[in-house]
């Protein structure tokens, strides 16, 4: 009876998580009698609460492919720190030659992002945020820099602690006055 529970648990919380396929490429591999042919391709897994991962697979069906990185992206699902529904600071990821630029907005302004950077931060459940793509274009590589930067950032909270600081209290970035 408790392994039903648990099984219903676990399907339940499937059924929440957003899967998203982001890119599906045609992969060869040359060998002596010529190519042969897969399929690699990237998913982004997220709860839309904070947790979002990244899951690469191959196969020689495009169904196979999916499914295992989904799998993969379940399984490295981590969470991120969010202050409200955008970052909590100005962060930059890298990955290869793929830079990704993360600028915390305003509440109301949206997922200011565009290619391979938007499903990944919808999916983590971010609502209010300016992106920017620099350097290489290559989707996979786009997806991990954004990967990167959404795992980097830190809240201010957790910051204070680790100095030491008794109590942090920090006015939101948009209301602050620059100097």
């Amino acid at each position: 009876m408790e392994r039903r529970d648990r099984r219903r648990k676990e399907e339940g919380m499937e059924e929440e998580l957003d899967e998203r396929v982001v890119d599906i490429a045609r992969v060869a591999k040359v060998v002596k009698g010529g190519r042969t042919f897969h399929f690699r391709v990237v998913a982004i897994v997220g709860d839309n609460k904070g947790q979002v991962g990244i899951g690469i697979g191959k196969a020689p069906r495009v169904p196979e492919a999916i499914g295992k990185a989904t799998e993969r992206a379940r399984r490295d699902m981590a969470p991120i720190a969010l202050e409200g529904t955008t970052v909590p600071h100005e962060v930059t990821g890298r990955c290869g030659g793929a830079r990704v630029l993360l600028l915390p907005a305003t509440p109301g302004t949206g997922v200011i992002a565009g290619g391979a950077v938007r499903p990944v931060l919808e999916a983590a459940g971010i609502r209010d945020v300016l992106t920017k793509s620099l350097g290489s274009a290559t989707k996979v590589n786009v997806v991990q820099a954004t990967i990167t930067a959404l795992r980097s950032l830190r809240r201010v909270e957790d910051v204070a602690a680790d100095r030491g600081v008794a109590e942090a209290h920090v006015m939101p970035f948009w209301r602050r006055r620059k100097a």
